[in-house]
């Protein structure tokens, strides 16, 4: 969920591989696979010298409001063409040729601008079929699928019994252009799938067989889900159907559901290092968004770490007008002492939120889970709930769930921005939930990274109401992107991969998913993963990073080895399962595969799961695919 070394790893992401139907010399249809782009030496491209010339004056200065290179790679480069080109960049790139252009797009974006125009696109629906299905509104609420942000899918929604899973089939593919990982999370109304890209395109698909209805193209990728108002208040009701979601570079978009056309955009910070890694969430005429960013990766020497806070936005979902913004920690950083080369340090920071909002509309309050601070001394706003008034933004409460815990991705390669007293680095990446205990209680439960699934009282928050350690945890480890419930238990998957870094706790791994009660947190079942299928391939690890998904009977989860499996509610048993690795014909007429399942948990609505498998980056297993499985394949 968060960008944990970010310098190192981007230079030797490679592409997901591809297969084409192609003739050979006889006329037969053969099957060619294309082999992943090889590994270059970035630097000995033409566009390096251009780029350390005319640009890196800004970009690796950590001048203010100048994204780091780094921060740019995760732009498509036709992206980063258009902006020196035609956009924001264009005054400063103004004595540059137009292939000087190009070259330091492909140079930046660490890949071949060729390639991604190249890539095969995805077919149009027919003219007949572009409409969404205005009869079918939106019954689940983005990310979370209830306010609750439960993960939990109703039956008459879902569509599919326990007793009809070990039957699933493929029904379509579909493959991102361009792609090496797939991390936004399906969403499904109005007969149409909507879904983001690493290239910053949104698709609104037809959901039962794939075809494009309409894109709409943002500025970098899309990792969230593409959330959908409700006809909840007088406005909405008077208007089409509208979807928000954020982009990796921290702008906030509405665009009209029925064709993509933009409504309003909204920058929700002016750090430079803004991102938006946690869905909106959207309730009664307003879309409350999550801010997080990439200082955390701060590593250039000289840098004073850190000045960036989190925050949690307020906007007019109809007109984009900020309501209110509460930033997680209520003073600017500030001048804190030096580090041993004489370098500034400012705190308190960091305290991103990289989750998604959940809506306690009975209190009139959102929850949300903090990372951790960048910079020392930290304070008690890392590692914490905090529980914000929906109509003000005013903090009603806040729990802390570890102490101390400042941390930055310094820590990992000794850098000089690393905190002489380093905390563990275990945020609450996973999106909180709120379960309605037997018992009569409202519990708000948290995921750590470090493996601990924690519950408080939102009525009384100062002490734990339970505590309960499944994984070992680490800067990969413990729970990473979402919890899930329903009436019975709550679901906790771990994942436990194994990082070849001085941050590995030395204990054994515990990677798979686990039910406990919702009460007591006790252990109801554990269904630990075997490691029985990593062997020989890189990057592969047996554990679940990802959200899951439950309907009645059953819990869609996927593995980072690629593994797609439905267990069951009561037991734990694998019930069914799907190898996402194997080559498969997409609707653009390509064989593409999947890899690492990662971010964004599976969605199952009218009898169809819809899943994304492919994570290339942060040591996962690239893939570019999209599938969607129903009973009979139809």
């Amino acid at each position: 969920m968060r960008i944990l070394a970010l310098l190192l790893v981007l230079a030797g992401v490679v592409a997901a591989p591809q297969v084409r139907a192609d003739d050979d010399a006889g006329g037969a249809k053969r099957e060619r696979r294309h082999a992943p782009a090889a590994v270059v030496d970035r630097e000995a491209l033409p566009g390096a010298p251009v780029y350390h010339i005319v640009c890196a004056q800004c970009h690796d200065k950590a001048v203010f409001k100048a994204p780091a290179k780094s921060f740019l790679s995760l732009m498509a480069p036709d992206t980063i063409y258009e902006a020196l080109a035609h956009g924001q960049m264009r005054e400063q790139a103004s004595k540059l040729t137009d292939q000087q252009k190009h070259e330091v797009a492909e140079y930046v974006g660490d890949a071949a601008l060729a390639e991604s125009l190249r890539a095969a696109k995805p077919p149009m629906c027919a003219k007949n079929n572009r409409s969404v299905d205005l009869k079918s509104p939106p019954r689940l609420y983005g990310w979370g699928a209830s306010l609750d942000n439960s993960h939990s899918i109703p039956a008459d929604i879902a569509g599919l019994t326990a007793s009809q899973i070990p039957h699933l089939k493929l029904k379509w593919a579909f493959a991102y252009p361009a792609a090496q990982r797939a991390r936004s999370q399906p969403t499904v109304a109005m007969g149409t799938l909507f879904v983001g890209s690493q290239d910053g395109t949104v698709y609104a698909l037809d959901a039962n067989s794939g075809c494009v209805r309409w894109t709409f193209r943002a500025s970098v990728e899309v990792r969230t889900p593409i959330v959908l108002s409700h006809d909840d208040t007088a406005a909405m009701h008077a208007h089409a159907p509208v979807a928000f979601f954020g982009d990796l570079i921290g702008r906030a978009y509405a665009i009209d559901a029925t064709n993509g056309k933009l409504l309003w955009k909204s920058v929700v910070d002016d750090h430079p290092t803004t991102t938006i890694t946690g869905a909106p969430v959207y309730h009664e005429g307003r879309v409350y968004v999550p801010v997080s960013s990439l200082e955390e990766a701060a590593t250039v020497p000289g840098y004073e770490c850190c000045t960036f806070r989190g925050s949690v936005i307020a906007f007019d979902a109809l007109t984009g007008k900020q309501l209110w913004k509460r930033y997680t920690i209520d003073e600017a950083p500030a001048p804190a002492g030096t580090t041993k080369t004489g370098t500034r340090i400012l705190a308190p920071s960091g305290a991103a939120v990289w989750n998604s909002p959940t809506i306690d509309a009975k209190r009139g309050v959102l929850y949300v889970g903090t990372g951790d601070n960048y910079s020392e001394p930290s304070n008690d706003r890392s590692d914490a709930v905090i529980a914000m008034d929906l109509k003000t933004g005013e903090i009603r409460w806040t729990h802390q769930m570890v102490v101390g815990d400042a941390w930055n991705v310094g820590c990992v390669i000794a850098a000089d921005t690393c905190p002489l007293k380093p905390g563990p680095d275990f945020d609450i990446g996973a999106g909180t939930i709120l379960v309605h205990a037997k018992d009569g209680r409202d519990l708000v439960v948290a995921g750590l990274k470090s493996g601990d699934a924690i519950a408080l009282d939102v009525d009384n928050p100062t002490k734990a109401v339970w505590s309960t350690r499944l994984g070992r945890g680490g800067i990969e480890g413990g729970i990473q992107f979402a919890l899930a419930h329903d009436a019975d238990s709550v679901y906790v998957p771990i994942a436990d991969m194994q990082v070849h870094d001085n941050t590995t706790p030395a204990e054994p791994q515990h990677p798979g998913l686990y039910a406990l009660d919702p009460q007591t947190g006790a252990l109801k079942w554990s269904a630990e993963t075997v490691n029985d299928r990593c062997a020989g391939k890189k990057d592969c690890d047996a554990g679940i990073l990802s959200a899951v998904t439950v309907i009645p009977g059953a819990v869609f989860a996927g593995h980072m080895d690629g593994r797609f499996r439905a267990y069951d509610t009561a037991t734990g048993k694998v019930l069914w399962e799907f190898d996402t690795l194997l080559p498969v014909k997409t609707t653009a007429g390509v064989m593409a595969s999947g890899g690492s399942i990662g971010g964004g948990g599976p969605m199952v609505v009218g009898g169809t799961v819809y899943v994304n498998s492919g994570y290339g980056i942060y040591w996962h297993m690239p893939g570019n695919v999209l599938l969607a499985f129903s009973v009979d394949g139809k």
